[in-house]
């Protein structure tokens, strides 16, 4: 048995749009064109990783190649070309030599000698499909993405390190976290429709590069634990020990030594349980580890390393000066892209130059429709494949409509304020990303697919469905590139008084700003805006919009089978927005930015109030600590040689960001403290002591450690009691 954990980022590549306007392409499955397509793609990569000699066969860092992602469900719907293209796949990689395995994921049927391996919450009841395979977890879920409208998905710490134990202890050999570091999807390139800009993805690494407390440090505790054991583990399967109705021991016993997993699968309750003639005592839905069948050095389910509450903030230096110029909407079919009978699939006039096509026809009304005369009003109803529609009606918006991730469609229905004559119809629709999974997605429709009815007339209803159409492919802005320093200088822009018109649809908006002093990462608060896109000095920050979220954000117990929708954040709350998330507003990466005059240009959709946009800074606001004087820490373990180990009391472990020292301690009690990070109060029993110890350990240091001990804080203020440590300080920027 191998063993190995890899906590690399991983990536994956989408389709270019192109590509489905190859002649007679199917994607992923037994074609001619895709396969002549996908070949062309692998064998260009790895002939550059070859050429930079990074394959692990040449020296380099890459152990493992994937081909194909997460194929099996669609495959089993294919059928028999399905499997004939997984194979074909799976030989031509082969055949690619790179001296390192392939893998594919989620493919039970992956031919030999690719490995197949698992994606998910929980991957401990997976099996290879050949005995002489390793056990692969190529995608451990650390959180789940973000969708506009939709709430933040997090998954609690506890249960992560609950499933990856279980994976060690079935025998698992490689676990690689998607995501460990969350990203940005900056530009147009979200892997998905409605997918935010944001794909933080609850990482134990956040957006912004700074670390997840404690999600970070409970997996690295996690891990050293399982380096601890790594000789017995790699040395023998694991033998399986029944300790009570929803508890087992998994015992790697071999000459080079012991290691246990103790697990205890009930999520309502603790477990006492006998190994090895000891007594141990099980939190729910918890493993304890014990690298010397012995000792327990960690539990998953009991965390000891600190929390960190995250701020945004700006430093008033970053005010701006804002210009808006406004599309014009009146004059867009005066030199339209073309113009024909009936409507056209958005993305095949497009080609993704743009998110927006706008769909222009005329209408006709009499002077003697009753509506005119204080009749019923008219609507007009449109049916769309997604994923916004603007309606404009004589260059007015009358109304909007969204589809939604697990619906695109759009069925709108609203007022039409028409006039006697001649009146102009134009429908904006705006794409909010491509689709990226599913059998024949090259096939998916998007934009104003119809009908397109007028109800109220006289005579009733007109279709104007196979009306003449014209097609504008984007904003005028676009195509004068207002969002670069070149293209925002050839335009009149609107300044002082006349800004004061807010809520005006379809605006550029530019301003100038100073970078600020520091290294702490920046974001843009866009809660005053609606929707639409973002640029910085020409580059796109992507798409934004302050949709509120939709969802149940119920109290989130670790406990008990985790799904995506199990522990949800910010209802209520502009999905991108939701101040105590790292998922927080809308990440500018410094690099991208010049000293003086960055230039910040927004495009808004809906109407907003550009005034009240702020660049803010993201810092670590506090931290803290609630930790046991007993607690299975592996910090008590001094390793100077594999087998020896010496024992130490559990400690706090407190630390701020770099450039941070902390500053205050808001609240500190040896005892038996309640609550938790934020809302701590003392107990029943409380060390009088306990606020002094800790300021003198602690304040002007960026990270201090106290032992848990009555020796630390004068005297045992409740003998024969376990007694705990819970404190919150304040981290500020070092003078």
């Amino acid at each position: 048995m191998s063993f190995g954990m890899d906590m690399s980022l991983l990536l994956e590549i989408g389709f270019p749009v192109w590509l489905k306007y190859v002649p007679g392409i199917s994607f992923r499955t037994d074609n001619e064109p895709f396969k002549t397509a996908m070949q062309g793609f692998t064998e260009k990569i790895v002939g550059m990783m070859k050429s930079e000699k990074l394959f692990a066969s040449q020296g380099g860092p890459i152990i493992l190649s994937q081909i194909e992602n997460e194929y099996g469900p669609e495959g089993k719907e294919f059928g028999a070309a399905g499997q004939s293209y997984i194979n074909w796949a799976a030989k031509m990689a082969v055949g690619l030599d790179t001296g390192v395995p392939w893998v594919m994921c989620k493919e039970e049927d992956a031919p030999d000698p690719v490995i197949n391996a698992c994606n998910g919450f929980y991957c401990d009841a997976f099996s290879a499909n050949k005995p002489y395979k390793p056990m692969m977890w190529t995608e451990a879920w650390s959180g789940w993405f973000t969708e506009f409208g939709g709430t933040i998905r997090q998954r609690p710490v506890e249960d992560l390190a609950f499933a990856v134990a279980r994976f060690v202890q079935k025998g698992g050999s490689f676990i690689n976290y998607y995501m460990y570091h969350g990203g940005t999807n900056f530009g147009r390139t979200a892997g998905g429709p409605f997918i935010t800009t944001s794909y933080d993805y609850d990482a134990p690494i956040d957006e912004y590069g700074l670390v997840r407390e404690p999600k970070h440090s409970h997996l690295k505790e996690l891990h050293r634990a399982v380096k601890l054991c790594e000789q017995a583990l790699v040395s023998v399967d694991p033998a399986i020990t029944t300790l009570g109705t929803m508890q087992e021991a998994h015992v790697f016993r071999s000459p080079s030594g012991c290691a246990a997993f103790l697990a205890n699968y009930n999520s309502n309750s603790y477990a006492k349980v006998v190994f090895n003639n000891e007594n141990y005592n099980l939190p729910p839905w918890s493993i304890s580890i014990l690298p010397d069948c012995k000792n327990v050095i960690f539990n998953s389910a009991t965390i000891g390393v600190q929390t960190s509450q995250m701020q945004m903030w700006a430093d008033g230096a970053s005010s701006m000066m804002w210009e808006r110029y406004d599309e014009e909407v009146d004059s867009l079919a005066a030199a339209p892209l073309l113009t024909t009978t009936g409507l056209l699939e958005q993305l095949n006039v497009t080609r993704d130059s743009s998110d927006y096509l706008w769909y222009i026809t005329s209408v006709e009304i009499s002077p003697s429709e009753n509506f005119l005369q204080g009749g019923k009003p008219l609507s007009l109803s449109v049916q769309s494949a997604g994923h916004t529609l603007h309606v404009f009606i004589n260059g007015q918006l009358q109304g909007s409509a969204y589809g939604t991730r697990e619906d695109r469609r759009i069925k709108y229905n609203g007022m039409a304020n028409l006039r006697a004559g001649t009146n102009r119809i134009a429908l904006l629709s705006v794409a909010c990303g491509l689709p990226n999974v599913g059998v024949h997605y090259e096939t998916w429709n998007t934009g104003v697919v119809g009908p397109v009815v007028l109800h109220g007339l006289n005579d009733g209803s007109r279709d104007l469905t196979w009306q003449t159409w014209s097609y504008q492919v984007g904003l005028k802005g676009e195509q004068m590139n207002l969002n670069s320093l070149e293209g925002s200088s050839s335009v009149e822009w609107m300044q002082g008084s006349l800004l004061a018109r807010n809520q005006q649809p379809l605006a550029w908006y530019k301003a100038y700003f100073e970078t600020p002093t520091g290294d702490e990462p920046l974001a843009l608060d866009l809660g005053s805006m609606g929707k639409g896109q973002i640029w910085i000095n020409g580059q796109s920050i992507g798409r934004y919009w302050t949709a509120y979220a939709n969802g149940d954000c119920k109290e989130c117990s670790y406990t008990g089978t985790f799904r995506a929708p199990k522990c949800q954040a910010g209802c209520g709350q502009p999905t991108q927005r939701w101040c105590q998330i790292a998922v927080y507003r809308y990440h500018v990466p410094r690099s991208w930015l010049q000293p003086t005059r960055n230039l910040l240009v927004v495009f808004e959709e809906l109407g907003g109030d550009s005034s009240k946009i702020a660049l803010v800074k993201r810092s670590v606001s506090s931290v803290c600590a609630d930790v046991s004087e007993d607690h299975p820490n592996i910090k008590k373990w001094q390793i100077e040689s594999y087998g020896e180990r010496e024992y130490h009391r559990a400690k706090v472990h407190l630390r701020c960001a770099p450039g941070q020292s902390i500053s205050a301690i808001k609240f500190a009690s040896f005892g038996t403290p309640m609550g938790t990070c934020g809302s701590f109060q003392q107990g029943d029993c409380h060390s009088a002591n306990s606020h002094t110890v800790l300021e003198k350990k602690c304040i002007g240091l960026q990270r201090c450690v106290v032992a848990i001990s009555p020796e630390s804080f004068g005297g045992d203020p409740c003998p024969n009691v376990t007694k705990r440590v819970a404190v919150e300080a304040v981290c500020s920027p070092t003078a």
